[in-house]
């Protein structure tokens, strides 16, 4: 597995474009490992609220909320002029 050094050398030979494409791929492998992680959490604390009776959410509750975040995460177009 190469080092960190050598990890860099070859970022340094790319193109712009190319070291631009490699910072994508390496947010969205921390984007993936931090929703594993997130859904990990979730799934070891689903056992605490069921004891505790909160009720499970329904799939349009979920959507409701995945869109919230998402609409709130995406940078308003009008504020971009």
């Amino acid at each position: 597995m190469p080092g960190a050094e050598t990890l860099v050398e070859k970022i340094l030979a790319l193109a712009p474009e190319q070291v631009s494409q490699v910072e994508d791929f390496v947010d969205f492998l921390s984007a993936k490992a931090r929703r594993k992680a997130a859904l990990r959490d979730l799934l070891a604390m689903a056992p605490s609220l069921k004891g505790a009776g909160v009720r499970p959410m329904s799939e349009r509750e979920v959507q409701a909320e995945v869109d919230a975040v998402r609409s709130a995460a995406r940078p308003n177009v009008a504020d971009c002029s």
